[in-house]
C-alpha cells in the first residue's frame, strides 16, 4: 500500500512539473516550431550589442523554446549560463508590457541591455517602443516586472 501511495505522488508530482513546463512555454514569444527571438542570436545582444540572426544548426531548446546561435562561443556561452542571456517577459514587447501588461510581437533588431538582461521592442509602422519606453523607463520597468509575475502564473494582468 505504502509504494502504491509513493507511485501516485511521484506520477502527480511528475504532472504537475510537465504541466507547469508547458503552461510556461505558452507565455513564450515563440513560434510554431518553438523557435524564440524570430531566430536571433540571444547571447549576440549582450556579447556583441548587436541584433545577429542565428543559425538553425547552432539551435538549442531551453524551457520550451528553440533558441539560434551565430556560432559556436555564442552557443556555449548560452549553454553555461542561459537564463542570464533568455530575453525579459518571455521576448514580448517590454514596452507594452510595462504600459498596459499586453503581450506584443517584437521587431528583434530592436534592443535595449539593462543590467546584463535583454529587453525586446516593437518598432513597425512608425512607432519604435524603445523610445517611449526610455522616456518613462524606471516607471515602465518596475510595472512590466509586476505584469510579467501574472503572465507566468497564467493569469492576464488588470489594466
Amino acid at each position: 500500500m505504502k509504494s502504491i501511495l509513493m507511485l501516485r505522488a511521484c506520477f502527480f508530482a511528475v504532472a504537475l512539473i510537465l504541466t507547469t513546463s508547458v503552461s510556461f512555454a505558452q507565455q513564450l514569444n515563440i513560434d510554431k516550431q518553438k523557435k524564440a527571438i524570430q531566430g536571433y542570436d540571444p547571447v549576440a545582444y549582450q556579447e556583441m550589442n548587436k541584433a545577429v540572426k542565428g543559425k538553425s544548426t547552432l539551435a538549442v531548446q531551453f524551457e520550451g523554446a528553440i533558441y539560434w546561435f551565430d556560432n559556436n562561443r555564442h552557443k556555449e556561452l548560452f549553454l553555461a549560463s542561459p537564463r542570464k542571456y533568455v530575453p525579459a517577459y518571455g521576448g514580448w514587447c517590454a514596452f507594452a508590457m510595462g504600459d498596459y501588461g499586453e503581450k506584443v510581437e517584437i521587431d528583434p533588431e530592436t534592443f535595449k541591455v539593462i543590467d546584463g538582461k535583454t529587453y525586446l521592442f516593437y518598432n513597425k509602422y512608425f512607432n519604435n517602443t524603445l523610445t517611449d519606453w526610455n522616456k518613462a523607463e524606471t516607471r515602465l520597468k518596475k510595472q512590466a516586472d509586476s505584469n510579467w509575475k501574472q503572465w507566468e502564473k497564467g493569469t492576464q494582468p488588470k489594466k
